[in-house]
């Protein structure tokens, strides 16, 4: 098991920026996997960016070029730097890690573009 601690969330202007934050409670050295997903209302969860093991990154084409995912083994920690939000980009947004065969999730953090 696996917990996740999100944080970095809020409310922001369009254009504007946050940092997301995903804190894992124990060493990412196992995890294949480590990534975001996020759910607007009325809307299916969807890939945001995944970074591997091996430090490859995937992201979604409405993100890509406006956010970056990065992972810190020291700090158990992985982070999602968005830059440039759009009104469409508000949704709720979950930390994810996949070990193995498992997939583990956090408690989701809202994020809130305003026009």
């Amino acid at each position: 098991q696996v917990q996740l601690v999100e944080s970095g969330g809020g409310l922001v202007q369009a254009g504007g920026s946050l940092r997301l934050s995903c804190a894992a409670s124990r060493s990412m050295f196992s995890m294949n996997a480590m990534g975001w997903h996020r759910q607007a209302p009325g809307k299916q969860r969807e890939l945001v960016a995944v970074i591997t093991s091996g430090g490859s990154t995937n992201y979604a084409a409405s993100v890509k070029g406006r956010f970056t995912i990065t992972r810190d083994n020291a700090k158990n920690t992985v982070y999602l730097q968005m830059n440039s939000l759009k009104p469409e980009d508000t949704a709720v947004y979950y930390c994810y890690v996949r070990e193995g065969v498992e997939n583990y999730w956090g408690q989701g953090t809202q994020v809130t573009v305003s026009s």
